[in-house]
């Protein structure tokens, strides 16, 4: 009960103490409603940006309205709010991997206010990741104000990632299986209640403030044996599709790192290509829910040619807005590419085999919607909730299984790690609750050191130090530098066993001459799990550790494995 023993109040929050579930359940529904609120913010504020920028759009130079738009985001996040570009979500992951959900209050609002200017704009992105952010941040700081632990502070970053996507897309159970297989990466019913709380309480919000809709309504669809199976051939389509919109953003963000100019100037640079794209093919521009919704129904009138062309543009356009420093997320430009692959995957379909009843084209987009938001998140539950409830296709559920999982599978091979988690994981930054890393990372060298060891010097004669041994329980000798104290090396036992039975060596033989000094050390800022594979690599079972140059003592795999079972049992219990 000691997240409430700074609470002054104890007569009003008494039921509270009786257990901390039951207040993690309150804060996580206060968490969900203020996340409801920034999601709804952003989404009004956007299309009301996005109407009153319309007006221009007729002018010959309207291409450099996305522009303006990405180097003023960029410009907001570098120079006010001192925060880098990025999509949102993978700093979120990072949070909760590394320091326990932490985030910064100012990350509630900052990325609102960037992803307005860019896709208000124009810039092919999505609100989603950017309202992810805010609503974690949200989760966070208000644990950080009821004093709450790690590990309560990490559900409460997953409820506000769930409040936020729940709103945004009127979607609670997708909005909670993505805060859980996304972010947190754990299923735990310590995680699962709160986060599905806060899940209802940002849909709520968004229902009393927008109303009770779906975002894509369609008809319904009567789906034969053969449509499912033509669905395997989708969910490959859609994973090359994922796969390719992966690496062509990381294609252009490398390609804008080599540039020396300014970040709001490459910004704006990749913004007017986007808007010169966007002359051509409108559907490139924002988040590109209307589109969508007209594919979803089936009044798609552009042909094949043009449906496959406008999906290759706006991954490129995607790419640019993001990898060159625009702000938002892939969600929409995942629903948009997806619902253009599986129209243009229908009708290549019809045209090869005209005389076969396939069902409605909007079906396909559907599922094609899915398939890459799945396959460029590797979270297939996620891309199947998702459409589910932002489409009410509940009976399209099994061919989404077949799609999302399929591509899910195949993107995983070609690409090991997510969209979101590629980056982390070709750092060592991605620590999964549980994981052998995770624990690790929670404990320190100066945790684990040994300082009963007794040092040496150089020049100690081999009399002295037989001396020394018999009053010591260490196998192990530091030998130090007499004038510096510098660490030179360490003794073994099995070091002097040669002269232990030579009475005569003892006044002639000094430690310097036996000690060994190429020895394996260890500096305080090692990563654990580095170490242990050292340990492991050279057959040792402890190490000396050197700060500075000097002995700080040892560390020993028993020790390290004993505190690492003790650690693993503090993360993994409920």
């Amino acid at each position: 009960m000691g997240i409430l023993k700074s609470w002054r109040h104890p007569a009003g929050w008494a039921i509270f103490r009786l257990d901390d579930r039951l207040f993690l359940i309150f804060v996580a529904a206060i968490v969900g409603i203020c996340s409801g609120i920034a999601a709804v913010v952003l989404n009004r504020s956007l299309v009301a940006i996005f109407e009153w920028i319309g007006q221009f759009r007729h002018y010959w130079w309207s291409f450099v309205l996305p522009a303006i738009g990405a180097a003023l985001s960029s410009l907001f996040l570098e120079k006010i709010v001192k925060e880098g570009a990025g999509h949102g979500v993978p700093e979120v992951i990072y949070s909760v991997s590394r320091y326990g959900g932490l985030l910064r209050l100012r990350s509630s609002f900052s990325r609102l206010i960037s992803s307005c200017l860019t896709i208000g704009s124009g810039g092919s992105a999505g609100p989603e990741a950017p309202v992810v952010m805010s609503g974690a941040s949200i989760g966070s700081n208000i644990a950080k104000f009821f004093s709450l632990n790690d590990r309560q502070r990490v559900t409460l970053v997953g409820c506000g990632a769930a409040g936020a996507i729940s709103s945004i897309f009127n979607a609670p159970i997708a909005g909670m299986v993505f805060a859980i297989e996304v972010i947190i990466g754990e299923w735990k019913a310590i995680n699962i209640v709160p986060i599905a709380i806060a899940s209802v309480a940002g849909t709520e919000v968004s229902r009393m403030l927008q109303g009770n809709r779906i975002a894509f309504s369609h008809r319904q669809f009567n789906i034969d044996l053969i449509d499912i199976f033509a669905c395997l051939g989708l969910a490959v389509v859609a994973a090359a599709a994922s796969i390719l919109l992966t690496r062509t953003l990381r294609f252009m963000s490398g390609i804008s790192s080599r540039f020396s100019s300014p970040l709001w100037l490459r910004a704006a640079a990749g913004g007017c290509v986007v808007g010169i794209i966007g002359i051509f093919l409108p559907i490139v521009l924002g988040e590109g829910y209307h589109p969508v919704k007209t594919m979803i129904e089936g009044n798609f009138s552009q042909g094949l040619a043009i449906v496959a062309l406008a999906a290759l543009a706006k991954i490129v356009a995607t790419s640019m807005t993001l990898g060159w420093g625009g702000s938002g997320g892939i969600f929409a430009p995942c629903l948009v590419i997806g619902s253009l692959t599986g129209l243009a995957y229908h009708r290549g379909l019809v045209l090869l085999w005209p005389s076969v009843s396939w069902v409605n084209e909007g079906c396909f987009a559907l599922l094609g919607m899915a398939g890459l938001v799945s396959g460029i998140l590797q979270a297939p539950l996620t891309g199947i909730f998702l459409i589910v409830e932002i489409t009410g296709g509940y009976n399209v559920i099994l061919p989404l299984i077949v799609v999302s999982s399929i591509s899910t599978s195949l993107c995983h091979y070609v690409e090991p790690a997510s969209f979101y988690l590629k980056d982390l994981v070709e750092h060592g930054q991605l620590l999964r609750p549980g994981t052998d890393a995770r624990v690790l990372a929670d404990l320190s060298v100066f945790e684990l050191l040994e300082k009963d060891c007794i040092t040496v010097k150089q020049n100690m004669l081999l009399r002295d130090f037989i001396n020394i041994v018999k009053n010591s329980h260490r196998n192990y000798f530091p030998v130090e530098d007499e004038k510096t104290g510098y660490f030179l090396g360490m003794i073994h036992l099995d070091d002097i066993r040669p002269y232990l039975f030579n009475s005569g060596m003892y006044d002639v033989v000094f430690l310097g001459q036996i000690m060994n000094t190429e020895v394996e050390v260890v500096n305080p800022d090692d990563e654990l799990s580095e170490i242990l594979r050292k340990m492991d690599a050279n057959h040792l079972f402890s190490m000396p550790v050197v700060s500075n140059n000097k002995f700080a003592g040892m560390i020993s795999k028993a020790t390290l494995l004993d505190q690492y079972r003790k650690e693993l049992m503090v993360q993994t219990c409920d």
